[in-house]
């Protein structure tokens, strides 16, 4: 899926819109339901129909979630998810504002990543189970590490089905990468840590 080209102000406002806590909820709820409407979102999370209705609005407006017409009618929408991939760009060509949003939306990954990942030890039962754990290392230039990204990419592209593709027996699986270099002074004589 080819990713939106966002201008600084959309993704200042996307990061706000993620790092809201019932917007996440809400995205959440649809990824994993599929669709509701205001009302059902209030129920399940707690939440006025006014407060659910105005955040499904502003999650549209950033083209995160569509209304379902063939099941709106009058005053009742009905909404889904859309697919949605984005890359954040170097902090260094962010605007202050920017860099502030990407950074408590961050600060809040962190958490929720933590989470995942407690669960993934806690439920892990062994090479065959759902729940999958893996930590490696390898020597890697830096071309290699950008080639391999991409390989990635296009194997949760060629592996991953939307939620309405998705064959019998299909689960939502949360998946994360992160790939950092490991922190030495100086390889062939060029910096590359603290």
């Amino acid at each position: 899926m080819p990713e939106q080209e966002l201008t600084s102000l959309e993704r200042t406002a996307l990061y706000k819109s993620l790092g809201n806590p019932l917007r996440r909820r809400i995205l959440e709820y649809l990824g994993r339901r599929g669709e509701a409407n205001s009302t059902v979102l209030a129920r399940e999370l707690g939440e006025s129909s006014g407060t659910t209705s105005y955040h499904l609005r502003k999650l549209a407006e950033q083209r995160l979630i569509e209304e379902i017409p063939e099941k709106s009618g009058g005053r009742e929408r009905w909404w889904r998810v859309l697919p949605f991939q984005h890359t954040a760009p170097d902090p260094a060509t962010m605007a202050p504002e920017e860099y502030a949003a990407a950074e408590q939306l961050a600060i809040l990954k962190i958490d929720v990543d933590t989470d995942l990942f407690r669960r993934a030890h806690k439920e892990y039962r062994g090479p065959d189970g759902w729940a999958q754990v893996m930590r490696a290392g390898a020597w890697m230039t830096r071309e290699e590490l950008l080639d391999f990204v991409r390989e990635y990419r296009a194997l949760l592209e060629r592996y991953g089905h939307p939620r309405e593709g998705a064959p019998e027996g299909a689960r939502p699986v949360k998946l994360r990468f992160y790939a950092v270099p490991d922190t030495v002074k100086e390889w062939n004589g060029e910096p590359t840590g603290p």
